[in-house]
Parts: C-alpha cells; sequence; structure tokens
C-alpha cells in the first residue's frame, strides 16, 4: 500500500480490488499536481465541491481530509467507486462524507468548486460536461487535471465549447492541468449522447440493421467493433436452457445476438461501467422481445455470482486500464468465470492474437482450445474440468 502525501496529510491508497502484487498506484502525478495547486492557490472548498473522473478516489480522499464541504464524486467505474469508499475508510473519513454519484445519477443542482480528471474517453468528458454545465455559476472554480499525453487540443475544446475560455498550465512531472473561466449563458449546444446507429448490414448473428443505444464512454461507441463482430460470427449454438453470461458486455450486443438466435437461454448482462450496462439493458429492452427476461448488474466481473451456477460465459476482455497496458483484467475475468461455471461450463474469449490469451488460459483451466482465428483475432474455448 502507498501512501499520497499532501499539505493535508498523508493517505493510504490501493487500487480495487486491493493486490499487494499490483505495481499501479492508486494515483499519478496528475492528481498530485492538482492537489498542491488548490492548496497554493487557497481555493475555497466550502461550498459544492464535484470531482469528475476521480479514478480510484485519491483526489476525493485528500479533499476530505482537506475539510471541503459538499464533496461528490462522480464517476462511471464500479472499481473506482469501490476503491472510493475503501480508501475513505481506510483514512477515517466518515461513510456520508462524500456523496458518491454514478454517471447514471442526476448531478448536483449546483457546482461551487469543479475537479475533473480528464478521462480516457473524449465522449464522456463531453457527456458529463454537458450534464454539470447547468449548474456552473460565475464563480465556479473549474480546474481539470490529466498527463499531457492524455490532454489533446480536442480536449480542450470541449472545457472551452461547453463551459467557458480554457487555458492551460505548465507541465509539471509530465502533468498539466486545465483552467477554465465559466461562462454560464454562452451558447454550448445539445449534448449529443447518447448516441444512436443502425448495425452494418453485415452484421451477423441476426443484428443486421437492428438500432443500437451507446451512453458516452463505452467501447467503441459509434460502431461495431471488430472483435466484437469476430466474436459474434463465431458463437456457439444450441445452448437450449443454458445459463450464458455476457461478461464485461460493453453495449450488449453480444448478450442480444445470444438471445434473438437462443430463446430459451438466461442472460446476464455484467460490466464495471454504468454507462455500458444502462446501453445494454435498453438495447436488450429493445430488440429482445416482449416478455424476454435478462439479468443486469454493474459490479466487479462475476465476482458476486453463485460459484457453479452458470453454463456459458462470453468475455472480450480490455488489455488497458486507464493509460496502463496490463493483462490483469482478463487474467480476473477469466478466474472469476472458471469459479462461476459448472463442470462442463465454458468460456469463450475474443482477443488479438498477440495478447496470447490461450497460454493464461491454460494456466487457469488447464485446457485452451482455438474456435476460430483471422490475421488479427482469435477465439478461445476453455472448459472447466
Amino acid at each position: 500500500m502507498n501512501r499520497l502525501t499532501t499539505s493535508w496529510g498523508a493517505f493510504p491508497l490501493t487500487r480495487f480490488p486491493a493486490d499487494p502484487r499490483d505495481p499501479l498506484r492508486a494515483w499519478d502525478a496528475a492528481d498530485e499536481y492538482l492537489l498542491h495547486h488548490l492548496d497554493e492557490a487557497g481555493t475555497d472548498l466550502s461550498g459544492t465541491v464535484v470531482v469528475v473522473g476521480d479514478r480510484w478516489g485519491a483526489l476525493v480522499t485528500a479533499l476530505a481530509g482537506a475539510g471541503a464541504g459538499d464533496l461528490v464524486q462522480i464517476s462511471d467505474s464500479y472499481l473506482g467507486r469501490s476503491a472510493t469508499g475503501e480508501n475513505l475508510a481506510r483514512s477515517g473519513v466518515a461513510p456520508d462524507a462524500v456523496r458518491l454519484l454514478t454517471t447514471q445519477d442526476p448531478p448536483p443542482e449546483r457546482v461551487d468548486v469543479l475537479l475533473v480528471r480528464v478521462p480516457k474517453s473524449l465522449a464522456l468528458l463531453e457527456d458529463q460536461l454537458h450534464r454539470l454545465a447547468p449548474a456552473v455559476h460565475e464563480g465556479t472554480v473549474i480546474v481539470g487535471t490529466g498527463m499531457v499525453k492524455e490532454i489533446h487540443t480536442s480536449t480542450l475544446k470541449l472545457f472551452e465549447t461547453i463551459l467557458g475560455p480554457t487555458r492551460t498550465s505548465l507541465a509539471v512531472k509530465k502533468a498539466r492541468l486545465i483552467h477554465t473561466t465559466p461562462a454560464p449563458g454562452a451558447e454550448r449546444g445539445e449534448n449529443p449522447w447518447p448516441y444512436r446507429y443502425a448495425l452494418p448490414a453485415d452484421a451477423p448473428a441476426g443484428l443486421a440493421g437492428r438500432t443500437v443505444v451507446n451512453q458516452a464512454g463505452v467501447f467503441c461507441a459509434d460502431r461495431l467493433d471488430i472483435g466484437t463482430r469476430f466474436l459474434l460470427r463465431n458463437l456457439p449454438t444450441g445452448l437450449g436452457r443454458s445459463t450464458v453470461v455476457d461478461l464485461g458486455c460493453g453495449n450488449g450486443v453480444v448478450g442480444l445476438a445470444v438471445a434473438l438466435a437462443e430463446p430459451e437461454t438466461e442472460l446476464l448482462f455484467t460490466d464495471e461501467s454504468y454507462q455500458a450496462v444502462a446501453s445494454a439493458e435498453e438495447n436488450f429492452r429493445t430488440h429482445a422481445g416482449e416478455g424476454r427476461k435478462a439479468r443486469f448488474v454493474v459490479g466487479d466481473g462475476l465476482a458476486d455470482v453463485e460459484p457453479g451456477s452458470v453454463d456459458l460465459v462470453l468475455n472480450n476482455p480490455p488489455f488497458h486500464s486507464h493509460q496502463a497496458t496490463t493483462d490483469r483484467t482478463a487474467r480476473r475475468m477469466f478466474a472469476d468465470a472458471r469459479r462461476a461455471l459448472r463442470p462442463g461450463g465454458e468460456l469463450w474469449v475474443v482477443g488479438n492474437r498477440h495478447l496470447g490469451y490461450h497460454v493464461t488460459l491454460r494456466r487457469i483451466f488447464g485446457n485452451s482450445e482455438l474456435v476460430a482465428s483471422d490475421p488479427k483475432f482469435v477465439v478461445l474455448r476453455a472448459v472447466k474440468r
């Protein structure tokens, strides 16, 4: 466990789930830069302080230690919110001292200090700035932060267009701040999210031409990504009354394809993104047919699924954690799948060839079979013995 040292104290912080072998910290130079700036500038934190995109709770934990008034975190990540809760508790902060909101919750009606940790998804940033803009007033302090490689001209344009005139700071430890002067009455246009589009005519598995919705921040929000398309072309058939999980469901098109082709299956859609699960549920309700039921869970993979209770898990795992490239999430998903599967149950995975998931699957399941491949992707099958 590492400690974030600020002028308000030192705070023990971990990611979630906590893993002593994880070399990645729960904060970086961008978080440190923002906290130092707020202290140095003597920013008044007594009003409503809203923190958007606080990845593992480092910002709100430190701000709670600084005695911030009405402190609000807005996050799309179940894992990030869980880390925040644990880090606050670890620092002795009362559970009701910080309001932990999701990107699906109504934002506060007034914001006195708006702090934005720039997300990887420009779409999610656009959506959140639009949602918060009505709460910003002339006296609102607006500061964004991110590593230099995360802040682009398009990032600054969103702050400028939606909130007001914007400038950037000098870089410190490869991090930068974004300073915006609020212009509450400015014309900012309509929020384009959620986004709807028709799946292409050659989309497999009965999806061709169907209109799907994607909330901002969902992977590949404006098109059917090629990895998912490849998995859809190679889905298992003849599932009968199986219990099927779309693990890391995104907008849920994989699980939806199963629902359309296999009317007797029982489906569970799960993702750690609130935006993703909201998208998956709307797409299922629209296309699966009246009366068709499924479960939709925002959570830590299959951690809350009863062991030995499912027959099939379908998975297109991410290989990034924010800006870091890592297979840690995939390994946890595979291990969770093995625990949740019944004996004889199967995990089907699509991934880039170079990721070597077959090695990881053999380590966890003791087996891995190549179902399909092309020059870029493989679909792998592992069976719980």
